[in-house]
């Protein structure tokens, strides 16, 4: 397959107007909480860790939005669900985790900001925005609308993602402010999210028919490609690419059902590792609270009634 691909050219492989805006972000982040931090606060630098979580975000945003996986995701939905999985799953975690909370608090403050997020800040609302808009795109007649522009697809995927954005913030966020949930409404919060993003995924994992034109049709593929790959490239190559099958092995049927299991297992692993950071969490902190038996100072044992 890799090979295959390569016809499609550096520029829609690698993205490199997307590095370039990727590495200055990185600068930008660089700077304001390093050399010239001093002139918005008078905070510490970022630990290590949130430099770590920083930096890893960036890359983890490069590889699924700028290297050869964003153009696999118009060619199989396997592809599509494993970008979608990391993006809206993990890349809203590690960038949440990587600024600081000061910087965090200058941009929630802002007026229009603020005003937002007094109603998306509330878990449930929420909890049903981002599973609600996330299970709507992937309706087919959605899913292919935002596969037949640049504008329909980036528009799109912003929305989703500021929303989910929104639903990581109750679990992971650096304010004091905002972490108002008790453990076990944060508990109850995640098992919430799972729930709710199932049915989506069950509805593709069990479908008796293709159900994305972009996955089955020549003329909605070519159009899904038209958003990564240069026009001038894709007329060249018009005549020589029917569909997918060109560059998978997987009938369009297997490759959807391998999507929506990949969804569904991904977002488990991911809700499944922050429910337990969230449970151990809880667990030590209450078991701090446990006054230990009181000690026989005498025998040096612990007295029993």
């Amino acid at each position: 397959m890799w090979l295959d691909i390569q016809i499609f050219g550096f520029r829609a492989l690698w993205s490199p107007f997307y590095l370039l805006f990727l590495l200055g972000l990185t600068l930008i982040y660089y700077l304001i909480t390093g050399p010239y931090r001093k002139k918005f606060c008078d905070h510490d630098k970022p630990t290590g860790r949130q430099q770590v979580y920083f930096y890893l975000s960036m890359l983890l945003l490069y590889i699924i939005k700028g290297s050869p996986l964003d153009l696999m995701t118009h060619i199989t939905l396997t592809a599509h669900m494993i970008q979608m999985a990391f993006y809206y799953l993990v890349f809203p975690i590690f960038l949440i985790k990587g600024i600081p909370a000061w910087l965090w608090r200058k941009f929630v403050n802002l007026s229009g900001v603020k005003s937002a997020m007094k109603v998306l800040a509330n878990p449930i609302v929420a909890l049903l925005l981002f599973n609600g808009l996330f299970s709507l795109y992937h309706i087919p007649v959605i899913f292919d609308f935002s596969k037949s522009s640049v504008l329909a697809h980036a528009t799109i995927g912003l929305i989703i993602l500021v929303a989910a954005f929104v639903i990581w913030w109750p679990i992971v966020t650096p304010l004091e402010e905002y972490n108002t949930m008790k453990p076990i409404l944060k508990i109850c919060y995640i098992f919430g999210s799972i729930v709710l993003l199932s049915p989506a995924c069950a509805l593709i994992i069990f479908a008796d028919a293709p159900l994305f034109a972009a996955y089955s049709q020549e003329g909605a593929f070519i159009q899904a490609l038209s958003l990564c790959v240069p026009g001038n490239v894709l007329q060249g190559l018009h005549s020589a690419v029917s569909g997918p099958e060109m560059f998978t092995s997987m009938s369009t049927m297997e490759d959807q059902q391998l999507g929506g299991i990949v969804m569904q297992s991904i977002q488990e692993i991911t809700y499944g590792i922050v429910l337990g950071k969230v449970f151990f969490k809880w667990f030590n902190k209450e078991s701090l609270k446990v006054d230990p038996m009181p000690v026989n100072v005498e025998t040096g044992t612990h007295k029993t009634e």
